[in-house]
């Protein structure tokens, strides 16, 4: 029975390919768990109080353990794919965090109404929340995850520096102390010395940190820093600590039971960041060696013992990319986001894990018995534009076309297509984890699937993370927070758009129209049939047509000759020959591709169109050809953004601050107000030295994108 279970876990992570590798390990874990099934028991519904990927991912392993499980949601997230798949939900309020899933009384309350015996928090959230793991245990619920009194010793970091210390862990330099006046804040930076960095006491994921790059910012990162804390943590306490210049982040996966044991599942490289946040995750980290390893671990496992843990948690280093030298950052009471590359290296399921010891079984292996396999790769896909500083975006998931999940593809997701990415929540829209049997195949893999990773309606961060991994720096391993910065003419070429893609899309303009236009003949609202797609009946004829693409800001043209019936002549700019061009759309897995013979060459891609853009999906990359609007729209329309005398809004979000008012008189560079946008904080600033003739907006405010916020005029 059980050595048929594990199996089914395998498969379920990778496949038929990982079981061979850990058959012996999942053997001596069965074995394990015939001790303790009845354990198990105790735990049958479980409350998951979160969203989108991290409720689903949780609710997989539920189901596979006959666990049933309630969630709750807000009321943005009604018909949202983490409700579902759960057994039962509940709406527990407005869209707003603070009024959702924040609310530890609605969670505790309909965890008891609905009689479940635990409740998992996932990351982010209440998941390294002290006093809600304490309301539970009030209320006799299990909290699956460490006790309250780890979670406040290691979410409070200025706390953990001083357990580190004594547990014998490496700390960096820095002032964890209780006095946080500006005062002495400043004091302490003077003595620590600049660059230095500023985080919040509470929480991760870079939500309260900011670098003060020398003292003349220091005053307005602190503040920053505190509003981003507050809004994210409910704590705007800070520390400072010395900045230590292109260092790596690695971080050990350990895992600790209610019986004194205690294990660590190898360590994980997340250096490459934007926005303190990170990008990429690998497992193990590359240029690592065996010794270095054990180092780690062990010194995570003191850093575990230190505390008294429970539980799964993360212990994050900063280490030297030169000669290797690591200091303890902080601890992640909870499950990590970045979580499926240890799974995909160990074989092993950590929610299952989380489960059996929150039943207080023991950990299911020991130290000796867990096993390193092959590489992995994880890589968030975020609705983001990398282009503009990485901005994040909200709106509809009009098209959404992820890679099949195969032995060693898995995609955890949140959302469908017509999902929407909320301006409330974290803009993450998947995570895309690949395995190899070692770094080069599996980054191998890894630009393969993105390539077939294919998102239109938002932008989205897919490419980038394509060229990043195409680095050659990536490629051999030098990774280092600062990685993006470093090369980032290398990361963000200026682009050229070859004939060949936009003849692809003059040819698929075509083709679309001639959907288009059969679809309404046959009064049918399915552009997509079979029969309107590879027809190719030709219903308006014209000899000589212009077509007109902007691509990257720049205009292009493309004219087309009718030679006959489905041939065109095309070229591109009025320039070079005319090209010999044919071709159709066909249908193929639920997706438009275009097949185009150009001069005698086959070529693919897939294609959508929406309203003024047209994506077309190669190999290579993603291409969006935006179709322009008539001369005297266009002028209307952007007169307000390229007035230099207006603030607009970069990002739809809420209007959290507003510095100036009417008649004040503002430098450029000036802070005018902060818009909070998933869960970040963004400072709009004066671009040009003048006097507020108006304020269109007030605190409380949900704004568009591109909304007029501020109207200046000259002094």
């Amino acid at each position: 029975m059980y050595s048929s279970h594990w199996n089914i876990q395998i498969m379920y992570h990778f496949g038929k390919l990982k079981s061979v590798f850990h058959r012996s390990q999942l053997t001596s874990y069965a074995r394990n768990s015939h001790q303790s099934v009845s354990q198990i028991n105790k735990i049958n519904k479980i409350l998951i109080a979160n969203r989108g990927e991290i409720a689903c991912r949780i609710t997989k392993t539920a189901k596979k353990l006959g666990i049933r499980t309630v969630t709750v949601y807000s009321e943005a997230d009604r018909n949202s794919m983490h409700v579902e798949q759960a057994d039962e939900a509940y709406c527990i309020g407005a869209a707003q965090s603070n009024q959702s899933y924040l609310r530890k009384d609605k969670i505790i309350s309909v965890a008891k109404q609905a009689k479940c015996q635990a409740v998992h928090p996932g990351y982010g959230f209440l998941s390294e929340n002290t006093e809600f793991a304490q309301l539970c245990q009030k209320e006799n619920i299990i909290f699956i995850g460490p006790p309250a009194s780890a979670i406040r010793d290691m979410g409070i970091k200025n706390t953990s520096k001083t357990i580190m210390t004594k547990a014998g862990v490496p700390i960096i330099e820095g002032y964890h102390g209780d006095d946080q006046t500006n005062e002495t804040l400043l004091a302490e930076a003077r003595k620590i010395g600049f660059p230095l960095m500023i985080k919040a006491v509470r929480g991760g994921g870079g939500k309260g940190m900011r670098i003060a790059q020398k003292e003349s910012d220091f005053v307005e990162a602190l503040e920053s820093a505190r509003t981003e804390s507050e809004k994210a943590f409910g704590d705007s306490a800070v520390l400072l600590e010395k900045y230590v210049a292109e260092p790596r982040h690695v971080e050990v996966q350990i895992f600790a039971d209610k019986h004194g044991n205690a294990v660590f599942l190898f360590e994980r490289d997340c250096s490459v960041q934007r926005r303190h946040q990170k990008v990429i995750e690998e497992a193990p980290a590359p240029g690592i060696s065996q010794q270095l390893r054990q180092e780690l671990g062990e010194a995570a496992l003191r850093a575990a013992k230190a505390v008294g843990y429970v539980g799964a948690g993360t212990v994050e280093f900063i280490m030297d990319r030169n000669n290797h030298s690591f200091y303890f950052m902080e601890m992640n009471t909870r499950l990590q986001v970045e979580h499926p590359v240890t799974e995909a290296i160990t074989g092993l399921d950590l929610v299952e894990w989380q489960l059996r010891v929150a039943s207080g079984e023991e950990l299911p292996l020991k130290q000796e018995q867990i096993t390193l396999n092959g590489h992995a790769f994880e890589a968030r896909i975020y609705a983001e534009n990398p282009r503009n500083d990485f901005l994040p975006g909200a709106g509809q998931l009009l098209y959404l076309k992820p890679p099949e999940a195969t032995d060693n593809v898995r995609v955890e997701t949140g959302v469908r297509q017509n999902d929407e990415v909320s301006v409330h929540y974290d803009p993450m829209i998947a995570k895309l984890v690949i395995w190899g049997k070692d770094r080069s195949e599996a980054l191998n893999v890894l630009i393969s699937k993105l390539s077939e990773y294919n998102i239109a309606g938002l932008d989205t961060n897919i490419q980038f993370i394509k060229d990043l991994c195409e680095h050659s720096k990536f490629q051999s391993g030098e990774v280092h927070t600062g990685f993006i910065e470093e090369n980032f003419e290398q990361l963000f070429p200026k682009l050229h758009t070859s004939n060949k893609i936009l003849i692809q899309g003059t040819l698929a303009s075509i083709l679309y129209e001639d959907i288009e236009s059969l679809s309404t003949s046959l009064e049918t609202k399915d552009p997509f049939t079979p029969f309107a797609v590879e027809t190719g009946l030709r219903l308006n004829h014209v000899l000589k047509r212009t077509f007109f693409f902007d691509v990257e800001k720049e205009n292009n043209i493309v004219e087309v000759k009718y030679v006959e019936p489905d041939v065109y002549l095309m070229r591109v700019n009025r320039l070079g020959p005319w090209r010999k061009v044919t071709g159709t759309l066909k249908k193929t897995d639920g997706a438009l591709e275009l097949f185009a013979e150009i001069d005698g060459i086959i070529i693919k891609a897939r294609t959508v169109k929406l309203n003024n853009k047209l994506y077309i999906f190669t190999k290579d990359r993603e291409w969006q050809l935006i179709i322009p609007t008539p001369k005297f729209v266009t002028a209307i329309t952007s007169q307000a953004e390229q007035n230099p005398y207006t603030a607009l809004s970069p990002i739809p979000g809420l209007v959290d601050k507003i510095f100036i008012n009417k008649g004040d008189v503002v430098k450029k560079g000036d802070s005018l107000l902060v818009i909070v946008a998933m869960k970040m904080e963004h400072i709009i600033k004066a671009s040009i030295d003048g006097m507020i003739e108006d304020v269109l907006c007030s605190v409380g405010d949900n704004i568009t994108k591109n909304k007029l916020l501020v109207k200046l005029v000259k002094c």
